[in-house]
């Protein structure tokens, strides 16, 4: 082949390449972005701006909602009643759709647990204009204990370990307990995993047993997909695996360098900045059946918190697929 035939197919090239890359704005602007085709709203669990909603929950959710979240999750009452925050939610512009509820036995009055009278907590969430409730971790083992210098997450992770199976059980029955008894009232009840419930327990785990021993048709999940990814677990395939008893996800980012693992522990991103595929991800959940997407981060924090939720949300309201 000659020079010059080289030279003019390199030209050509790039006569190609050029009229690619002036493609690639329209190809853009054609593809519909990410929320605008799941068709909702991007939520935030409240959870990730850590004690600042006890501080002053109007300056916060004024924030929250001058950002662009509109969907919330509460982790906890905060010490107010909750015609007290469904007025500072209206007054912004901001809803709340999902409650987490622990299975505390002992707790405050000004408190709300998933181990609460019945009709407080559907007189409460009632208030709220809440109808889903999640448990966000397991019962705890009756042998939990923490040795000295060993982190609350290491004697977590030993002590579930040690309890077997039943401990899996019981969280089940309780899960089947709670969502028959507020089921009539018109409330769900899920469950958040992170990373514990992955870790053999023999040929099975908490996950497996979960899965298996909470009914169907009255028990939901709330997939945290970065807990999965801590993990693991490949977030797409437990989406087609576990299709149809899916509710509510955490979108969750997780660094390159978190290692597998089952003891509460990661590396945490805002979302877009780790290493989930998103584009990927959010369609799988939906096909899976998630309806509520709340925007969630584990400390540290490279930033402030507040400006870590607008980092994830300018992310994700601008992703195009």
């Amino acid at each position: 082949m000659s020079l010059a035939l080289d030279r003019r197919m390199f030209m050509a090239g790039l006569t190609g390449l050029g009229a690619t890359t002036a493609l690639q704005p329209a190809i853009a602007k054609r593809q519909k972005k990410m929320f605008e085709k799941l068709n909702r709203p991007i939520g935030l669990q409240l959870y990730t701006l850590g004690d600042e909603p006890s501080k002053d929950l109007a300056g916060t959710l004024a924030k929250v909602a001058l950002i662009g979240y509109s969907d919330l999750e509460l982790p906890q009452l905060y010490g107010k009643t909750p015609a007290e925050l469904k007025a500072a939610a209206n007054a912004v512009g901001v809803s709340f759709s999902c409650i987490h509820l622990a299975a505390t036995p002992n707790t405050p009055k000004t408190a709300l647990s998933l181990m609460s009278d019945t009709q407080r907590i559907v007189d409460d969430l009632g208030a709220l204009g809440v109808k889903s409730a999640v448990l966000p971790i397991m019962l705890f083992p009756d042998n939990f204990t923490r040795a000295e210098n060993e982190t609350f997450q290491a004697a977590l992770a030993r002590s579930l370990f040690a309890a077997g199976e039943d401990i899996w059980k019981r969280t089940a029955d309780l899960l089947n307990e709670k969502a028959q008894a507020l089921k009539p009232h018109g409330i769900s009840v899920g469950y958040h995993n992170h990373n514990v419930e992955f870790q053999a327990i023999g040929k099975t785990n908490g996950w497996e047993i979960l899965a298996k021993e909470t009914d169907k048709k009255l028990v939901s999940f709330e997939v945290d997909v970065g807990w999965l990814a801590a993990a693991g677990v490949d977030p797409v395939a437990f989406f087609k695996r576990y299709s149809g008893r899916c509710r509510q996800m955490h979108v969750k980012d997780v660094k390159p360098t978190t290692k597998t693992n089952y003891a509460l522990s990661m590396d945490p991103t805002e979302i877009g900045s780790g290493k989930l595929d998103w584009k990927r991800i959010l369609p799988a959940a939906q096909k899976a059946g998630v309806r509520n997407f709340y925007v969630e981060q584990e400390p540290p924090f490279s930033a402030t918190r507040m400006e870590a939720v607008e980092k994830s949300y300018a992310f994700l309201s601008t992703l195009r697929a």
